[in-house]
């Protein structure tokens, strides 16, 4: 039974349930009886434990409530929850939606992480941090959270042992919690053991699901879950001792346990199938077979398995309609679902509230109402402020508050600046920076600047001057004119300050003069001075400040009228009257705290008792203790403070709130308030609190306050609430019964429209036209209490305090302007508004609409307390591939393990997906205490998207799932059955197309006075150059220092190689043809032996010795090639020699095998008798082995003939003479690098001097400082040499000029290659040394491959310096279309154009080279500008593969290829690279067009991916681009998945930010979806002699898990 799936529950089983599962929380059940009913509601489905009786069997585990109910020890009866984001209905839905689908088994491979990683050493991230919750756009006002670290949660469940008591219990739970689910609209792949409490059956510590769902690994290791996790609890301890320390536990998973130490897992009784197998251990490299049948090691590839598996049926909705990107590439667009809701109520109508009612002794203005209470009864209190243990600290009366205004007003305006030049004038801007514990001080300055005329900007105090947003308020400030700033005492000492002790001037603020308020500092203002007191008016009042989405800051003017009609309104709809007593606990800078404790209550003579934030934090309990005492009737609270009170109620026994008339919730109109206000009335009713005192309101910066629910009158109508479905909220659509009960919004109507003000619901977006009655819309009101505009900008003012809604039939509904409220709701019955969220929290995904609020409330319904703070989640969205993707950021505690987050992560992916049906793009973990907090605690929300998009987050946990939510890539491309060459060739005909040929000048017609041409083998140019001219130099060897080591004249070459040759003859006894393996460094010694082989007959094969500091890798390449060239005898240098003897050789390779090994230090002194002479120029001269960067070997054989030809068409191309100097800075042991360093010398006379590469890592500048001192004028070098010098002297340029390098006599410098050319590399190298004298058209490349070494080579010939000798035009760039690359065409665009791709030409096509462009499949001719392999015909042809295999079809399809149409008849070489020919506008010097090839990518390296053609290196170019930190990249696919590596170069902990945006930016630019992200250390990524990445062995090494990576992420 064990073995087979769990029954789904019937519905009404589970209806059933939850209501158990309520009555249980109600406590109208004890916890026996809810087990007893349960176990027999569920006993029919689902197998027992043998052995276990149905009641006891939930013994030992948290109770089931919907919320986390032991958690608080809380009296059951009174039926209290601690959700504070949403009603018991939430959590309980979460827990439904992740027990609800069962249908789909699928295993998330957990991420792997480098030990390091894992354990956090900060301190700082143990301190518990403030709390508070982002969602998009919130202010940094809104604080909302819980103490972090409050120590008071427990674990669940009560049996002893730490957490092994609920994991040994084994329930019936345990079935009902597998719960893997896949929604419609996304596909869900996570699986995880999601209890309906939320505390988790934490099985052993594995990232997936607690019952290993095995079957989806190859593995198939049947294991039944109850006996799994029955064995777990014996080995508990044991485990948790044994840990391995030195590397990350194996979650691909055969078993639960997380040592590694090996466990034998008996047969369980009755599960007879579950198979007897030993556990492998981690990192045993257990081969298995992967999915195309290669044995690999089985810890990655079993990762990368699931993950394949995962993917394998990606629901995707059906395809209607494509929108063409700019381009044939379609990206899918959403159709709108026909099914969906629409709106089909009648027109809203306009909602009036009640008259404004002008009572007769209102004061006509602020100012007013302050002098007259000062005045007529100056010692009645007006403001009490707290220290931090709760006791009063000042009292402030309103005798005081006037004459100190007074004072402020006239120090203001007199006492700055000049009498003349007065620093501040009436209409002026003041800022008021003023810390959240002295409401005194403020509420002077406050008064003050209203006295003075002066307009204050309250702003928070900028605590360091890196402050998240401060910069934002900085640039409000400058707009706004701020040149002073007022504040109190303590703050001004607090501020930083410089060594001399000036304030710095913060980043991004204007300079301003600090001015401090206290009366101390203050002169008394003349008796006969009074500040002019007029009646409310037009003019400015106070400017608040408010963030936006995207960060920036806003201020709001609010005018004098505007603010007195707002006291107004609030006073007649809170019922305000004189002296009474109320306790705010909210920030009184700004929005509600500052409208009623500020404003309001100066204008009825309240007595004002101030709750700092850091007294909330000490004890959450003060505000209610004050309430108590002073028999407050008003308080005004958010639903933090309720929440804190809750968490923290049990230690108090006599509080009263019976005195309070109302409670006023400012955030009210959030989603998540209601639960706070249901428990916190649920708690306190007992304390005398009576429900009709709760009153949400509903405010924004713009609007001021927008609705406020009245204190009704006992006993009447409860208040409204609308239970909303998700679903219809997502279209915007209010239908309130849903069939789905799981997802639902609950919300509480914030009362009606404020006195004196219209309200109507407009389209959020476009004209402003009247809703529909059951659409939601944005609020708009119309009302004098209103903010006038944002300071300084008209248009955006214009969209938002002046709209004049339309109706359906488009005419304006009325003559006064409205203003937007930046709040999403409808108009309910009875005239109420809901609030269903904020404009700043809309998320369109996909076409529907998402609240960031929203999915902050399921994410936290599930298991909050355990792994993440509460209050510390932050939501917002980002653009990628063309729509919004949404990402989740929680702060981790400190004490959470890596399983436990991973596996919170994958339910949270799955609750959201469940309740709001759309799919989560990234959720990053990071540690506590690290996101950006705005001053009053929360988190800073568009600062924490900034640092996630540019990689400055550091998360410790991330994961990301683009394959579920990413639905819009375009379609794949379907291969159209291939057009036949003959049609295609007809096509070009017609078209007027050229066929895409070309060729180099035709040796035939050259004439030139070549001596070396009447000699068929190099070896008889040797002796004719010994004989002629033998003491020329031919060659010079330099060291690192610059200096000659050695040189070589022609007859002294001649000697030597004799000697050799002599040497062969005598010890190796060699005949004729044999192959003779060089090993030896770049040098002179290697040119010796390579003639000395001529001489002798052999052919020659040039290895690169092994390298001393790694054996072990490099020695075993050597001993293939010496094997697979079939090399009769060794020859070496005597270091050399004794290090292939050497005992780690041994560890390395078979010594014992290797063929004899002649050391060449010490030569016979006898000449050989006679020198061979060759007779067949179409024999072997030597043959060229090579790795090609797929990691394949190939030899290929240079014939006496094609190395003869070679020479020539090199010296024809360079105009290689002897007078001519060469340097060379290549490796000299194939292609082309070779050649230059051995043979063409030789052929054509002129002096190489040689510098061995590895020579630059001593001393960068030495090749371009031996070209300078040389005076070259043409040299040649390799990429890598070209990067060193880039990178190594980028910053010294200056120096070397001072030193004399000068590079203006080189004409050529070639870069010798074979790949597309690195155009950023020659370009940046170009730039750099341009000051040194280098001409930017000096720099070219070469283009050579396997079948022949060089096809291009391009020497310019400068202009002036060009004083003999043909001159090659410019090599010139093209820029190609990216996306037409992949679909293997060629589309030529603008530079800069989106999706371009900068191509440079190989260079000039040498003598006697033909090149062709050939379809790969059908071999035909293409036409010109058209994407096909590189086809190539000539003398210098390499003559086969020598392979000891003999495969014969590969050779002859490489070697001898015909057109299958056109021209059959001559023979051509297949390159194995992709490019294109096109005709340039330049001549050449005998006036012929000049044709261009350009090189794409070899098509071994090419990788099919969605039907489309992709070369790595376009991929790596856009993720190297994405972070400082990356400084190579490799790609490759593994069974159709793309796997990116990336080197880190920086700290670990930047390792995942790579993740997210490696992600996005290949989406972005090449519609594909990166399945696993590799981050590894600095120099990880192999690269060849010609600097060129070896992919395939990168590739082997990850799958073999050989790579030490610091992280490895699996995107779902």
């Amino acid at each position: 039974m064990a073995d087979r799936d769990p029954v789904p529950l019937p519905a009404e089983v589970r209806a059933r349930l939850a209501e158990l599962e309520l009555e249980l929380s109600e406590g109208d059940i004890t916890q026996k009886g809810y087990e007893k009913k349960r176990s027999k509601l569920i006993g029919a489905f689902f197998p027992q434990a043998p052995g276990m009786d149905p009641s006891t069997g939930q013994e030992r585990r948290t109770p089931v409530t919907p919320s986390s109910s032991s958690r608080y020890h809380r009296r059951r009866s009174s039926g209290s929850r601690d959700e504070r984001y949403r009603s018991d209905v939430h959590t309980e839905a979460v827990q439904a939606a992740l027990a609800k689908h069962k249908e789909r088994k699928m295993a998330v491979p957990m991420p792997s992480k480098r030990r390091s990683l894992v354990v956090q050493t900060s301190m700082d991230a143990y301190t518990p941090p403030d709390t508070s919750s982002g969602s998009e756009g919130e202010g940094p006002g809104d604080a909302d959270g819980e103490e972090g670290g409050d120590g008071e949660e427990e674990d669940g469940g009560g049996g002893g042992g730490g957490g092994t008591s609920r994991e040994g219990s084994i329930s019936m739970e345990h079935w009902i919690n597998r719960a893997i689910h896949g929604t419609s609209s996304t596909t869900t792949t996570t699986s995880s053991t999601a209890s309906s409490s939320s505390s988790s059956t934490r099985s052993g510590g594995s990232g997936a699901a607690g019952g290993r769902l095995a079957d989806v690994l190859a593995q198939h290791v049947h294991i039944s879950a109850h006996h799994h996790n029955r064995h777990h609890h014996h080995h508990h301890h044991h485990h948790r001792k044994t840990e391995n320390h030195s590397a990350p536990p194996d979650v691909t998973g055969y078993t639960n346990n997380t040592a590694a130490d090996d466990i034998q897992v008996e047969r369980a009784p009755g599960a007879g199938t579950a198979a007897q197998r030993q556990t492998p251990k981690y990192g045993n490299a257990e081969l298995m077979e992967t999915g195309d049948g290669v044995p690999v090691s089985s810890r990655v590839s079993a990762k990368i398995q699931q993950l394949v598996n995962t993917l394998k049926r990606p629901k995707r909705p059906p395809l209607r309609e494509f929108f063409v990107d700019d381009f044939e590439e379609l990206l899918e667009v959403q159709q709108p679902d026909p099914n969906q809701p629409k709106a089909e109520g009648a027109q809203m109508v306009l909602l009036r509230g009640e008259q404004l009612g002008v009572v007769t002794n209102w004061p006509p203005s602020l100012e007013a109402a302050l002098q007259r209470w000062g005045t007529i009864s100056p010692k009645a209190p007006c403001l009490t402020t707290m220290d931090n243990n709760g006791k009063p600290l000042y009292v402030l009366t309103y005798g005081k508050l006037w004459s100190r205004s007074v004072k402020v007003a006239y120090n203001l305006l007199h006492k700055l600046g000049t009498k003349q030049e007065p620093l501040v004038r009436p209409g002026d801007r003041v800022a008021l920076v003023f810390p959240n514990n002295d409401p005194a001080a403020f509420m002077t300055a406050f008064y003050g600047c209203l006295l003075a005329e002066v307009v204050p900007v309250p702003i928070e105090v900028p605590l360091t001057r890196k402050d998240a947003g401060s910069q934002q308020i900085g640039f409000l400030l400058g707009s706004c004119g701020v040149t002073v700033a007022l504040t109190s005492d303590a703050c001004h000492k607090g501020l930083p300050k410089s060594p001399t002790g000036e304030i710095p001037q913060f980043k991004g603020w204007p300079k301003v003069l600090w001015f401090v308020t206290e009366s101390k500092h203050l002169s008394k203002p003349p008796r006969d001075w009074f500040p002019h007191i007029k009646d409310a008016n037009q003019d400015t009042a106070y400017i608040e400040y408010k963030t936006c989405k995207d960060g920036s800051v806003l201020g709001v003017t609010v005018m004098r009228i505007a603010m007195l009609t707002h006291c107004q309104a609030l006073t007649q709809s809170c019922s305000y009257t004189e002296a009474e007593t109320i306790v705010n606990v909210l920030d009184f800078k700004k929005d509600v705290g500052l409208w009623h404790a500020v404003l309001t209550s100066v204008m009825n003579m309240m007595h004002v008792i101030s709750i700092p934030y850091a007294l909330m934090k000490v004890n959450p309990l003060s505000w209610i203790q004050k309430v108590c005492q002073n028999k407050a009737k008003v308080a005004c609270v958010k639903s933090r403070d309720m929440h804190w009170a809750l968490v923290a109620h049990r230690e108090q026994r006599d509080i009263s709130l019976s005195s309070l008339r109302m409670l006023v919730v400012a955030d009210g109109s959030n989603p998540w308030s209601i639960s706070s206000c249901d428990a916190f009335l649920n708690v306190f009713q007992t304390k005398g609190l009576k429900p009709e005192v709760i009153c949400p309101c509903a405010s924004s910066p713009e609007a001021l306050t927008v609705a406020l629910r009245r204190p009704v009158e006992e006993g009447s109508d409860p208040p409204g609430r609308g239970v909303l479905s998700m679903q219809g909220l997502s279209h915007g659509v209010i239908r309130v019964d849903s069939e789905e009960k799981l997802s639902v919004l609950t919300l509480q109507d914030v009362g009606s429209v404020m006195p004196g003000g219209m309200m109507c619901v407009v389209k959020p977006e476009g004209v402003p036209q009247l809703c529909k009655t059951d659409e939601i819309g944005e609020l708009c009101v119309c009302t004098v209490a209103t903010g006038t505009s944002y300071y300084g900008l008209a248009g955006m003012t214009k969209n938002t305090f002046e709209v004049f809604p339309v109706s359906n039939t488009g005419a304006p509904i009325g003559e006064f302007p409205f203003t937007r409220t930046g709040l999403l709701g409808f108009i309910g019955p009875a005239g109420l508004i809901f609030v269903a969220g904020k404009m700043d929290g809309l998320m369109v995904v996909g076409g529907r609409q998402h609240n960031a609020d929203d999915i902050v409330a399921t994410a936290l319904a599930v298991e909050p307390m355990k792994f993440v703070y509460r209050g510390r989640i932050a939501v917002f969205s980002i653009t990628v591939l063309h729509d919004e993707r949404i990402v989740v950021v929680a702060e981790q505690r400190p004490d959470s393990t890596e399983e436990d987050s991973f596996q919170w992560m994958s339910r949270v992916l799955q609750a959201i997906d469940g309740i709001h049906q759309v799919g989560v793009y990234c959720l990053a973990l990071v540690p506590s205490n690290t996101l950006p907090k705005t001053p009053l605690g929360g988190i800073h929300l568009s600062e924490t998207k900034q640092l996630f998009l540019e990689g400055a987050l550091h998360p410790c946990n991330v994961l990301m799932c683009p394959h579920t939510c990413v639905t819009n890539l375009p379609k794949p491309r379907q291969k159209q059955p291939e057009i036949g060459p003959a049609s295609v060739m007809v096509g070009n005909l017609v078209s007027g197309k050229r066929i895409a040929q070309a060729s180099g000048r035709d040796l035939a017609q050259i004439e030139d006075n070549d001596q070396a041409r009447k000699f068929l083998f190099l070896s008889e140019v040797l002796q004719w150059r010994a004989q002629t001219t033998p003491d020329h130099v031919l060659y010079t060897l330099l060291n690192s220092r610059g200096t000659i080591a050695s040189s070589l004249t022609c007859v002294q070459l001649h000697k030597r190689a004799e000697k050799i040759a002599g040497m062969l003859a005598e010890r190796a006894h060699l005949q004729d043809g044999d192959h003779v393996a060089l090993v030896y460094p770049p040098g002179i010694d290697l040119i010796v032996a390579f003639y000395g082989c001529l001489y002798a007959g052999c052919v020659p094969i040039t290895v690169r010795p092994p390298h001393p500091q790694n054996i072990a890798t490099t020695l075993p390449t050597v001993k293939m090639i010496v094997e697979v060239s079939r090399s009769v005898c060794v020859m070496t240098t005597q270091l050399i020699c004794k290090l292939l003897r050497s005992k780690e050789a041994s560890a390395a390779v078979d010594v014992r095998t290797w063929p004899p090994v002649l050391d060449t230090d010490d030569l016979p002194k006898k000449k050989p008798p006679l020198l061979y002479k060759p007779s067949n120029p179409d024999t072997l001269a030597y043959m060229d082995f090579s790795v090609s960067t797929t990691g394949m070997l190939a030899g290929v054989k240079m014939s006496h003939t094609a190395t003869s030809a070679f020479c020539r068409s090199i010296k024809l191309q360079c105009e290689l003479y002897p007078s001519r100097e060469v340097a060379i800075c290549l490796d000299p042991y194939c292609g082309l690098g070779f050649v230059l360093w051995c043979l063409c010398s030789v052929y054509s006379g002129h002096q190489s001097i040689l510098i061995p590469p590895a020579e630059l890592e001593v001393n960068p500048a030495l090749w371009l400082s031996v070209v300078s001192q040389y005076k070259v004028r043409d040299t040649f070098c390799s990429y890598s040499v070209m990067e060193l010098c880039t990178k190594g002297l980028g910053l010294q340029t200056e120096l070397l000029k001072s030193r004399g390098l000068d590079l203006s006599r080189v004409r050529t410098c070639v870069v010798v290659a074979e790949e597309r050319p690195r155009i950023a590399l020659t370009q940046s190298f170009s730039k750099l040394f341009k000051d040194l004298g280098l001409h930017p058209r000096a720099v070219s490349t070469s283009f050579g491959c396997r079948v022949n070494l060089a096809i291009c080579l391009q020497p310019h010939r400068l202009g002036k310096l060009a004083d003999q000798g043909t001159s090659g035009p410019d090599p010139t760039t093209v820029f190609v279309d990216m996306r037409a690359l992949r679909h293997d065409r060629v589309r030529l665009v603008e530079r800069g154009s989106p999706h371009s791709l900068p191509l440079m030409e190989s260079g000039k096509i040498l003598p006697g080279v033909r090149i062709i462009i050939a379809n790969p499949e059908t071999k035909g001719p293409m036409g010109e500008s058209h994407l096909g392999e590189i086809w190539v015909h000539s003398g210098h042809n390499a003559s086969g593969y020598f392979t000891v295999y003999g495969d014969e079809a590969l050779q002859s399809d490489h070697f001898n290829s015909r057109l299958s149409f056109g021209d059959t008849q001559t023979v051509w070489a297949r390159t194995g690279y992709l490019g294109f020919l096109r005709r340039t506008e330049l001549t050449d010097a005998s006036g012929e067009r000049h044709d261009a090839l350009y090189v794409v990518g070899a098509l071994e390296e090419a990788m099919e991916l969605r039907g489309m053609r992709y070369h790595p290196i376009d991929i790596e170019t856009s993720v190297i681009r994405t972070h400082k930190s990356i400084t190579e990249c490799a790609v490759f696919t593994w069974t159709n998945l793309l796997v990116v590596v990336v080197e880190l170069d920086g700290s670990e902990h930047e390792a995942l930010d790579l993740v997210p945006l490696v992600t996005n930016v290949v989406l972005e630019e090449h519609y594909l979806i990166v399945g696993v992200v590799v981050v590894v250390d600095i120099g990880v990524i192999p690269i060849n002699s010609r600097g060129e990445k070896q992919r395939m062995h990168l590739r082997d090494g990850f799958l073999a898990d050989q790579l030490d990576p610091i992280y490895v992420a699996y995107n779902m």
